[in-house]
């Protein structure tokens, strides 16, 4: 399963990576504006840290996944506890 993370905070970015490999799943994470979030291909799941990115990147990222039929999990904080429990529902056969 490929995740795509957008938001969270920069010294985070290992520990969710982290997660997701337990997980199974291949994780690609956008702490920060970059070009690269503009065509993020075609992951299994988007997940968005809605308290800690910019209005900007919420609807690059929503326009990406509305376009491809990605599904979206939303979160307001960017903890690992909170993408553990998304990745809990999403990716529960996965582990």
């Amino acid at each position: 399963m490929s995740v795509v993370i957008v938001g969270g905070n920069e010294c985070m970015v290992r520990r969710y990576e982290d997660l997701c490999r337990e997980y199974s799943c291949k994780a690609k994470v956008f702490a920060k504006p970059d070009r690269g979030m503009q065509n993020f291909g075609n992951p299994d799941l988007l997940v968005l840290f809605t308290g800690t990115m910019s209005h900007k990147m919420l609807s690059i990222a929503m326009g990406q996944a509305k376009k491809k039929n990605i599904p979206v999990a939303h979160s307001a904080t960017s903890s690992v506890s909170a993408l553990k429990n998304i990745l809990d529902i999403h990716a529960k056969g996965e582990r």
